[in-house]
């Protein structure tokens, strides 16, 4: 019996001690990994504080809506991860049309972009390259072992290929919108980074130049030669790490040409602030809308697809296109749910949709390719 009895001291020993180890591996990897990026210092937070969206060391969403998970909803979450969900992702991996750098570093055509999957675009805009939550990462998590491949074979473009950039706009800091990598890359061909107030620090860790980063807060504007990129509301939240939750903001853009109006909406939950920027700015030529990664668990933070296709009613929106999907399993959905759904439910409210396959250069004002379906090809 007192045989038995120190054996299983020496199991709990032992298995104290692995855990030990364990928490000091993950305290170290966070403290010390650059992919968590930076903090914003103590004179940021005291401008910070001059903003409505910031209260009590944390920025906030309109009407202060935020994602109140319980604990058994937690659970339920970790679960989905470890679930198998039918068609949780393609068949086979997804082609990638490529697109080599001499095509666009000497377009001067009408105004198109370049879908990457996920929430990556390069815009083609009056002479002007611009790059959209630019995450060429193969896994939208700080370690490999922390997230799913990306679906697609490849990139239509390398980092290495890009030509010069004359900006970047990023919406808020998540894995699967500001990868590190990703930065360290580009950083050296970019002009100028737009972020939502805060994000900058991220960018100033891994390299980048103050000079070289304008932070804005919802409603405020910035004017490049003959664009105009405005941040707007989004309802959404933040954080790379384990203690910077809303450290930073999040927004949506609108980015403006004399000719053309492209609304982008990052990450966010459905709420009234659509139909406030609407109001405001619309009538808009292209939406760019988030479509994916979401489940009844985070309602508030995530749209479903039919709030989509309301959301770019709401916005005024001529035409939308569905984002935020064909890259990343980040949801308990199957891979194909988000752009079914939101083309059944566009056709229903006489929104048009557009669906370009990823690394297919395609103009503003380009014919419907509703009816293109490539994703029933995986």
């Amino acid at each position: 019996m007192k045989k038995t009895i120190k054996i299983i001291k020496k199991m709990i020993v032992a298995i104290g001690a692995l855990i030990g180890i364990i928490v000091m591996i993950a305290v170290l990897f966070v403290n010390l990994s650059p992919q968590f990026g930076g903090k914003p210092n103590e004179k940021q937070k005291v401008i910070f504080s001059k903003s409505p969206n910031y209260k009590n060391g944390q920025f906030i969403n309109i009407g202060g809506v935020k994602n109140e998970m319980s604990g058994s909803d937690m659970i339920k979450a970790i679960g989905g991860m470890f679930k198998s969900i039918p068609n949780a992702k393609p068949n086979t991996l997804l082609n990638s049309n490529k697109i080599d750098s001499t095509n666009i570093a000497n377009y001067n055509g009408k105004t198109r972009f370049i879908w990457f999957g996920h929430s990556t675009f390069l815009l083609q805009m009056n002479d002007k390259n611009i790059l959209i939550d630019p995450m060429f990462g193969e896994v939208p998590a700080p370690h490999p072992l922390l997230g799913g491949k990306r679906f697609s074979k490849g990139l239509p473009i390398e980092i290495e290929k890009l030509p010069k950039i004359d900006a970047v706009i990023i919406s808020h800091d998540h894995y699967d919108h500001l990868d590190y990598n990703s930065i360290k890359k580009l950083k050296n061909k970019v002009d100028q980074f737009f972020t939502p107030l805060g994000v900058g620090s991220h960018l100033k860790e891994w390299g980048v130049e103050q000079n070289r980063i304008i932070e804005l807060d919802w409603w405020e504007q910035v004017k490049i030669e003959n664009i105009t990129f405005i941040s707007t509301p989004a309802q959404h939240f933040s954080g790379r790490g384990l203690s910077d939750r809303d450290q930073t903001l999040w927004c949506s853009w609108i980015i403006q040409s004399q000719t053309e109006n492209i609304f982008f909406s990052g990450d966010s939950g459905y709420g009234e602030h659509f139909k406030e920027i609407g109001d405001e700015y619309g009538p808009f030529d292209l939406a760019m809308m988030e479509c994916g990664q979401y489940n009844e668990l985070w309602p508030e933070i995530h749209m479903f697809p039919e709030e989509t296709a309301q959301a770019g009613v709401d916005i005024r929106a001529k035409k939308i296109m569905p984002i935020h999907w064909g890259a990343f399993k980040l949801a308990q959905h199957s891979w194909t749910d988000p752009i079914e759904r939101v083309i059944q439910k566009a056709k229903e409210l006489k929104i048009e949709v557009v669906t370009p396959e990823i690394g297919t250069p395609t103009e503003i004002n380009q014919e419907n390719q509703l009816d293109a379906n490539w994703w029933s090809r995986y």
